[in-house]
């Protein structure tokens, strides 16, 4: 096989950079190792920043998300059984962000490519990449019991921590840094409606809880758990009850509970590789970074990668300069890096250190009091959390 740009995964990240591209009339092949049942049901984040909401206008799959995203103006912090609202629009100019899965952005995704796009393989599992530094590099994959190859101008690495394409790096070009945090996440799904308007980040006296949803009748919510936790070892009853004595304040206020779905744990860990391009192979979204997810940056963040290399490929592709291109690391690591400072402060202040004292309590509870006494504070984080502008004008 042959074609212009050889994309590996078939989640948001390869899904929106090959119909941005597609629609700017580039040729690409996207190579997903999963079934399309799998790559759809995989629950991920669901926040989304404005430059997100805009990339999925700009390249048409956003009718379903216009109608069912719930826009939301803000977060609630709870900690010393207070509630306190950090308003988006008013500390940042306007800015809001969007509830919106990222399994239907998928399916939205996948929907508009088998219809109107470039070839999308499912099953189809990448397993080297050969020749990154000379014109023509090629992936080699299986599908349907073959090995076959996929003959590029360039290759794109979308298939997160997991995948090959950062492996295939040179050990003497690449660099990494790691940081693995003393907690872990039980995330649930729950058929029940939102017992809030908007996300609530709690400290509680026995660690971090977050409330989310997906929609107007799916709650997801999210407690810190140690590291060796398995799902079996939380029944539904202790749940919710961990989750309400986490989230209580001294107000009316109550956590509405039903049937739980789905249990899973994650580990909390930032991670960045440097460079993000290797000759004609570059990594975008988590094959390059990962953050916790506490600061809602992961989707995102893979979103903005996109958004810069798509820019810069059509560029090459119109004008025939590669600067954008050759800059693409450096713009997109700047990027990286700010927001994983900013996952990295807010998981350090809300959560729980297993090896805390009282002295980094007490640093925990003055950090929250700053953010909500001080309007400067509070515009710092609405600013990172609503998403920080693109390293180019888009």
């Amino acid at each position: 096989m042959r074609t212009t740009i050889g994309i590996i995964g078939g989640g948001p990240a390869g899904l929106l950079l090959a119909r941005l591209l597609h629609r700017a009339g580039l040729d690409c092949v996207v190579l997903e190792s999963r079934t399309r049942a799998y790559v759809e049901q995989r629950q991920r984040a669901g926040m989304l920043e404005q430059g997100t909401v805009d990339a999925l206008r700009e390249c048409g799959a956003a009718d379903r998300l216009e109608v069912d995203g719930l826009v939301h103006n803000g977060i609630e912090l709870r900690f010393d059984r207070e509630r306190h609202h950090i308003d988006f629009p008013v500390l940042t100019g306007g800015r809001t962000v969007t509830i919106y899965a990222q399994t239907e952005i998928v399916k939205d995704l996948i929907a508009l490519q088998l219809a109107d796009g470039p070839q999308l393989l499912f099953e189809a599992e990448a397993v080297a990449v050969e020749r990154p530094e000379s014109d023509t590099p090629v992936v080699r994959f299986v599908h349907q019991g073959r090995e076959q190859t996929l003959t590029c101008d360039w290759v794109i690495g979308c298939d997160g921590f997991h995948g090959i394409s950062r492996d295939t790096f040179p050990p003497a070009v690449s660099r990494t840094y790691e940081h693995d945090y003393p907690y872990s996440w039980l995330g649930v799904l729950a058929d029940v409606p939102p017992s809030c308007e908007e996300l609530i980040y709690a400290r509680g006296e026995g660690g971090f809880a977050l409330h989310s949803m997906r929609s107007s009748s799916v709650s997801r919510l999210y407690l810190q758990v140690p590291n060796d936790t398995s799902p079996d070892d939380w029944p539904d009853d202790r749940i919710w009850d961990e989750l309400s004595a986490r989230f209580t304040i001294d107000a009316d206020w109550h956590l509405e509970r039903g049937p739980i779905t789905a249990k899973s744990v994650t580990p909390m860990r930032s991670y960045v590789h440097e460079p993000m391009r290797h000759g004609r192979l570059l990594l975008a979204g988590d094959a390059a970074h990962i953050v916790p997810p506490t600061g809602a940056k992961g989707l995102n963040l893979a979103v903005s990668d996109v958004r810069v290399l798509a820019r810069a490929l059509i560029e090459l592709h119109r004008t025939g300069s590669a600067q954008l291109l050759d800059r693409y690391s450096e713009l997109c690591l700047d990027r990286v890096w700010q927001a994983t400072r900013f996952s990295y402060d807010m998981t350090r202040m809300l959560h729980t250190d297993p090896d805390g004292d009282a002295f980094e309590h007490r640093l925990q509870l003055a950090r929250l009091r700053r953010i909500t006494a001080s309007r400067p504070a509070a515009a710092e984080l609405a600013a990172n959390y609503t998403g920080l502008p693109l390293p180019l004008p888009l």
